[in-house]
């Protein structure tokens, strides 16, 4: 009767059934996305136990190797290796013994063990309330990403301990019970990894006086026990180096994510940089305790933890990259008012965390002092800017939902339903983002999937082949005819180095603008046909007309080719010079012609968008960088692109008129 009285038709079977089936989906999921965690767990043990032994665990050799602390007859800083804590020598130096016995199998297994406990606490620690199936699904979710990481993979290939001091917060302020006995484990992290003393402070100003007395009493005893043990160490450590600036590696390395190696990377010295440090250092320390005590209060202690840890990461004199796992941590807090704004922060986070710098920001010398402290960034900003949402906020638990085009009808069903048409803009941050980290896994998979210099030539001797028997091998009367025209020469060259991204580009720009829905249509279409082009230079390695020794084509982009040496050209070492099939030159020219041909409103325009297609197969043929053969392939993945993402979707949604996309636009600028 309560079912009927809710729902309007009474309960029984059917209702029974679609809860069974709810349970039935949540199940298969979790075993799922548990599968995928034990996969990245046992790849990363297995690339690190299968890589030879002097080359893993490099930094296990602090420890074990032949001039590792264990064999160190005087101070612990007289290996050069170590940076750790006098007390973190004391208490790890023991263990070492056995690390030594077994070299790689018990430390990396220990540490996986780590992880896994890390992520465990991580899910059970996640702001309340949470639905059924985020507690169901966010322990393995949360285990993956620690695998994926560039700290977890980092601690596992070198052998680190930095886990330790991360995990033991976490026991103190989400497992035991006691404030007391969470301060002692907190304390313990101290004393390993002093900057986790900013977490008294956070712990004192949201009511746990108790457990930031325990954190500075155990602190202080554990250091005072090494003093007492290690005297020599100890000065060395607090005094002669403060606190540990200056053991290890070099502070302006790269590998450094602190305020202190950024102004170091700057080219600040001296006096002046000390200055502006412990300035800038205790602004962030100030304004993030602040933020962090606001969320804690607030019910979100865990976000309040990453927090800390990042402002920590900031004020510390040195954070390598195998110390950063507190910006993973801030994945946990909600930014943006819209449902589909939602995505931008933890994929920010996740992309920061899990590729390198070089991914994410272009190659430019202007862009180094961003690419070069990305993670500190992330950390800062978690700290101090981004603007997470409070639990009484009434988009907390209910953002602006999204709005979708009413379906289209079609032929066919679309095979997954819910890739509805989003009448919305997307958000810019996420796709600028998503679009360069594309890019660069497109280059990096391309240059990678490169075959052998024999294959490429042999593919291309058969697509000659077949061309000559259809009577379509027409490169080489193009190549020496538009060689001829100086004119043409200059152009077609030309139109071939600068249009291949620029008319694609502008086409996404001017959608995303103007035609939002036509946007996620073309953007879409475009990475499927771009992820079937690296599926063709994966399997068909194919060499191009220019680098055909014996046909006697000229290169009229890149210059001569020195066929004497297995590695020609000068582009050799930075792009796939066997990437001819498909033509993604061609395939992305035909995607221009066919958006322009399907949204633009006049006729005019629409043939005019056909011209870039025509321009680049004439340019791509007569510059001897393609076969006739390419550009067919190039328009089969752009076809296949479209028809993936009709199948998927369904048809295009019909565009939003004007004046109903401008209150929309509207509301998504508020």
């Amino acid at each position: 009767m309560a079912n009927a009285e809710h729902s309007g038709r009474p309960a029984g079977a059917f209702g029974a059934a679609a809860g069974d089936a709810t349970r039935d989906r949540l199940g298969a999921a979790r075993l799922g996305l548990w599968l995928i965690a034990g996969v990245l767990a046992v790849r990363q043990v297995a690339v690190v136990l299968a890589t030879p032994r002097g080359e893993r665990l490099t930094d296990l050799e602090t420890w074990v190797g032949p001039n590792g602390v264990l064999h160190v007859k005087g101070s612990l800083y007289d290996s050069t290796q170590f940076t750790g804590t006098p007390f973190a020598g004391l208490v790890l130096k023991p263990l070492t013994n056995a690390a030594e016995q077994a070299l790689g199998w018990g430390w990396t297994f220990g540490t996986l063990l780590l992880v896994v406990a890390l992520g465990l606490i991580a899910a059970r620690a996640l702001p309340q309330p949470v639905s059924r199936r985020t507690s169901l699904l966010a322990a393995p979710v949360a285990i993956s990403l620690l695998m994926l990481s560039l700290p977890v993979r980092n601690t596992l290939w070198l052998g680190q301990t930095s886990i330790i001091p991360v995990l033991l917060v976490l026991l103190g302020c989400f497992v035991v019970r006691g404030q007391r006995a969470g301060g002692a484990l907190i304390g313990l992290a101290a004393a390993l990894q002093p900057t986790v003393l900013l977490f008294v402070p956070l712990l004192w100003f949201t009511d746990r006086r108790r457990a930031a007395l325990s954190t500075g009493v155990t602190f202080a005893a554990c250091t005072a026990l090494a003093w007492a043990a290690m005297p020599h160490d100890s000065y060395t450590y607090w005094v002669h180096h403060m606190a540990g600036v200056g053991l290890g590696g070099r502070a302006d390395a790269l590998g450094n994510q602190s305020l202190h190696g950024a102004l170091l990377r700057l080219g600040l010295t001296g006096p002046a940089e000390i200055a502006l440090f412990l300035t800038l250092g205790a602004a962030v320390a100030a304004l993030g305790l602040r933020r962090a005590v606001r969320h804690a209060r607030d019910g979100q202690l865990l976000l309040a933890v990453a927090i800390t840890g990042c402002a920590a990461i900031a004020v510390s004199p040195t954070t390598w990259q195998h110390q950063l796992l507190w910006v993973l941590l801030a994945v946990v807090g909600r930014v943006g008012r819209r449902a589909s704004d939602r995505y931008v922060w933890p994929v920010a986070v996740v992309v920061v965390m899990t590729l390198p710098g070089k991914m994410m920001l272009p190659n430019n010398p202007a862009m180094n002092p961003l690419r070069d402290n990305v993670v500190l960034l992330a950390a800062v900003a978690a700290a101090t800017a981004v603007p997470f949402l409070s639990r009484t906020s009434e988009y907390y638990g209910a953002p602006v939902p999204t709005e979708y085009a009413a379906p289209v009808p079609a032929r066919f069903r679309p095979l997954v339903p819910f890739l509805r048409r989003v009448l919305t803009r997307p958000n810019l941050l996420l796709e600028l983002l998503l679009i360069r980290v594309t890019y660069a896994a497109y280059s990096s998979v391309r240059l990678t999937v490169q075959g052998d210099r024999a294959t490429a030539e042999a593919h291309g001797h058969q697509i000659h082949s077949v061309e000559s028997a259809l009577s379509i091998d027409i490169e080489h009367w193009a190549n020496h005819t538009v060689v001829g025209l100086p004119w043409l020469n200059h152009f077609l060259s030309f139109y071939y180095e600068s249009f291949h991204f620029v008319v694609p580009l502008t086409i996404l720009a001017v959608l995303y603008v103007r035609r939002p829905v036509d946007y996620r249509w073309a953007r879409t279409a475009l990475g499927f046909a771009t992820l079937l082009g690296l599926l063709g230079f994966w399997l068909y390695p194919l060499a191009p007309p220019r680098l055909m020794p014996g046909f006697g084509f000229i290169d009229t982009v890149h210059g001569v080719q020195d066929f004497a040496k297995p590695d020609y050209g000068a582009m050799t070492a930075v792009t796939n010079q066997y990437a001819a099939m498909p033509s993604l030159h061609f395939g992305w020219s035909l995607w221009c012609g066919i958006v322009i041909a399907v949204v633009a409103p006049k006729w005019w325009m629409k043939a005019l968008g056909l011209l870039h297609p025509l321009f680049t197969v004439s340019a791509i043929v007569a510059t001897a960088n393609h076969w006739v053969l390419d550009a067919v392939g190039g328009a089969a993945v752009v076809c296949a692109g479209f028809a993936l993402t009709y199948l998927l979707s369904g048809p295009r949604a019909a565009a939003v008129p004007d004046l109903e996309r401008e209150p929309r636009a509207e509301l998504a600028v508020r």
